[in-house]
């Protein structure tokens, strides 16, 4: 597969399906060969069962690109994490930060990806998360760079700040982008968000991933759908191939 910019899933995709062997074919059946690997799929608190369940996902020909969402909060147990990363020999984990813990779990954080040379990017979970609004989340990098940066979720992106978000951040935080959630929300009447297929909503595609490439983007990307859970194949599918039909 030729893609301007490679990608694979996010594990959470199929939280209904705890097996990662099953897991693990139904990401070769996308046509895909990377995973972002959290904790429904792994103890990501144990480097061995994290570096257990990797293997299962080597064995079937998919990698295992990244950890997350994880979320800091200053305590030393977080410290596994990156020990975790580590023994499968990735290099960004996903994360989020709290307010009420973010004064000490940030500089811990960035403490740890310099000794383990794992980059973390904070997970944008929409307006209403602490770490989800562009001003928070500009605080957050200058507090936690180099080390820290942004893993952009472009449909809780777009929850935060409106469509233009996604290729907005896309160009403000150029070069602190180390991650991506490739994901897609309409909202009705109420606000209520709901996941569509990729590229087929309020996120204007192909516009972000030019933002991106014209940013130097060279983090880790993954689809994320959250509906469907019991048989998100279908949609996943569809979502490839948006993302095939848009950027190549």
């Amino acid at each position: 597969m030729s893609t301007s910019i490679p990608y694979g899933v996010q594990s959470w995709c199929f939280r209904e399906f705890k097996d990662n062997a099953v897991v693990a074919k139904k990401v070769r059946d996308l046509g895909l060969t990377s995973i972002e690997l959290c904790g429904v799929h792994a103890n990501l608190d144990s480097p061995a069962e994290t570096k257990k369940a990797a293997a299962v996902y080597q064995a079937a020909g998919v990698s295992v690109i990244s950890i997350g969402v994880q979320t800091f909060t200053g305590l030393d147990s977080d410290r596994n994490w990156f020990e975790s990363a580590q023994a499968i020999g990735i290099k960004h984990i996903s994360c989020h930060f709290k307010v009420d813990s973010f004064a000490k779990a940030v500089p811990q954080v960035r403490r740890w990806s310099r000794e383990f040379g794992i980059r973390a990017g904070i997970h944008c979970h929409g307006g209403y998360m602490f770490g989800g609004q562009e001003d928070v989340l500009t605080y957050l990098l200058d507090l936690g760079g180099p080390e820290i940066g942004l893993c952009i979720d472009t449909a809780w992106a777009i929850h935060a700040a409106g469509p233009q978000a996604p290729v907005n951040w896309a160009k403000k935080f150029a070069g602190r982008i180390y991650g991506i959630h490739f994901k897609d929300f309409t909202f009705d009447k109420t606000g209520q968000s709901h996941d569509v297929i990729v590229g087929t909503g309020n996120l204007d595609l192909k516009a972000f991933v030019a933002a991106l490439q014209e940013g130097g983007f060279d983090g880790m990307a993954v689809i994320e759908y959250e509906a469907d859970v019991e048989n998100p194949d279908p949609a996943l599918k569809r979502c490839v191939e948006s993302m095939r039909a848009t950027i190549g």
